[in-house]
């Protein structure tokens, strides 16, 4: 910058005093205020653009993770479904494949033409014991009565036994029918006489 005074000619023949350093540096002011405006709107807008394009990434991003959220849940309820239907229909098959020995045996049984009561009776027995066996081995055990409290939980009274005594009062006296159950639920209670 120069410090020096010049003298400008005009036209009309006056003279006027130029190029002071506080008019340079007006001047000068001026324009830097206006390119830093330039920049801090460009800079704004730029700003203004990367955060749009920002969200607007992030909301693709979220689009998609949300499309696949669906797509997987719907996936998941089609499997289920599939497996509750095939379960259903094919739920029995270890109960029906270890129940089949046991129709074997009656089958041999009734092919047998010997005559033999005795026999007859020992070999039903033996299919019998098979057949609870095999039964344990699924998990269906017999409800015990024989000198049992009375269990609204176990058992189901259709009589009422009186004149029992003391000590029968509320005790099971006879089974009609035997309850089972299977893993610990009751799947038929026992139908039992009560003492009264």
């Amino acid at each position: 910058m120069c410090t020096e005074e010049k003298e400008i000619k005009i036209e009309d023949g006056s003279q006027e005093t130029a190029g002071s350093p506080v008019d340079e540096t007006a001047a000068e002011g001026a324009a830097v205020e206006e390119t830093a405006e330039e920049t801090v709107s460009d800079a704004g807008e730029h700003e203004e653009k990367d955060a749009l394009q920002q969200a607007q990434d992030e909301l693709a991003a979220l689009k998609d993770k949300y499309l696949r959220c669906v797509a997987e849940f719907d996936n998941y309820k089609k499997r289920t479904l599939k497996e509750k239907t095939e379960l259903i229909l094919n739920g029995g098959e270890k109960t029906l494949s270890a129940i089949l020995p046991v129709l074997d045996d009656f089958e041999r049984a009734l092919a047998d033409k010997t005559g033999d009561t005795q026999t007859v009776k020992e070999g039903m027995e033996l299919i019998y014991k098979k057949f609870l066996g095999i039964l344990e081995s699924l998990g269906v055990r017999k409800i015990e009565t024989e000198d049992k409290d009375f269990d609204t939980d176990f058992h189901e009274a259709v009589a009422m036994v009186p004149g029992m005594g003391d000590d029968k009062k509320g005790k099971v006296i006879d089974c009609v029918q035997t309850g089972y159950t299977l893993n610990d639920k009751v799947i038929r209670h026992a139908k039992v006489a009560v003492g009264q």
